[in-house]
């Protein structure tokens, strides 16, 4: 009996890491769809989201007494760690990633953050001490060789859209390696993690886009789509693939994660009509392939 609960668990876990991964997928058709049709500025959207998420999650804090506790006892030097967190891997790196979304299209710019976890691999190398293994090194030639494919392809890509897309994977990349370095310490629980640097992050966001873009004068459909994204594809998504990994191996979720670069191709090409071409398509499949070995590998 627990032999077949354990497989119906691990079943469970499977399509419901793969339904978080559709989500996030979805996110950057809506966050192009706001962008284009309703009029938002991105850096303002991306601190409504990311704000109402933190309130969220500052709101599950809220309600556990010890999380609170935790909260409290907080360090000045353990509060300076999450609030550079948080400046690094909300406020630039959404921020970015929306100027970019906003500026090309969306597979062109999901492609180039892609590279995420193979240039955190590397960095980890020296950092962290964490050498790259043969399948990172492997997976590394994938990714070089996709991307080479992939831009040889009708991508449609911007001189803003791609030097935002960088500055997002630079940021990516750095938010990465300091939430490794906050995260593996065990001092600070993920919950409380999340909730103090999205909330420092999210607030320093949403003041720089209200400041350089203004207040905006928001539609009923768009304040649907910033709660959806906010509290579906952010803070239940995020709870869903955290209870999902707790049946799942690291090779498992970091192959689920690495369908979200084809998603998002496919979404875009769908719902926005953007379509990378033949070759950009290969591109996208071989750099998949890299990404995935890199992640592997790590994990």
């Amino acid at each position: 009996m627990s032999h077949t609960r354990s497989r119906r668990d691990h079943t469970v876990a499977l399509w419901t890491a793969f339904a978080v991964t559709v989500l996030w997928s979805s996110s950057w058709v809506l966050i192009r769809f706001v962008l284009d049709d309703e009029d938002l500025e991105p850096l303002t959207f991306a601190g409504l989201r990311y704000g109402l998420a933190a309130a969220v999650v500052a709101g599950a804090v809220a309600a556990r007494s010890d999380r609170r506790a935790e909260v409290s006892s907080l360090d000045p030097r353990s509060i300076g760690r999450l609030a550079m967190l948080g400046v690094v891997f909300y406020a630039v790196t959404q921020g970015a990633q929306f100027v970019a979304i906003d500026s090309q299209p969306a597979a062109t710019t999901s492609f180039v953050l892609s590279l995420t976890p193979l240039v955190v691999a590397l960095a980890s190398a020296r950092s962290l001490g964490e050498t790259p293994g043969p399948s990172q090194i492997v997976g590394g030639v994938l990714v070089v060789a996709g991307a080479l494919l992939f831009f040889a392809g009708d991508l449609g890509a911007t001189t803003v859209g791609m030097i935002a897309a960088l500055v997002g994977l630079a940021a990516n990349v750095t938010g990465g390696l300091l939430g490794r370095q906050v995260n593996r310490r065990h001092t600070t629980s993920p919950l409380v993690v999340t909730a103090v640097s999205m909330s420092i992050g999210a607030g320093l966001l949403l003041a720089t886009g209200l400041l350089i873009e203004g207040v905006p004068d928001l539609t009923a459909r768009t304040v649907v789509i910033i709660a959806w994204l906010a509290v579906v594809n952010t803070a239940l998504a995020f709870t869903m693939w955290n209870a999902a990994l707790r049946h799942l191996s690291a090779v498992e979720s970091a192959g689920i994660n690495n369908t979200m670069l084809i998603q998002i191709a496919v979404l875009a090409w769908v719902f926005l009509g953007e379509f990378p071409g033949p070759v950009g398509l290969v591109g996208i499949v071989v750099v998949s392939a890299g990404v995935f070995l890199t992640q592997a590998q790590r994990s």
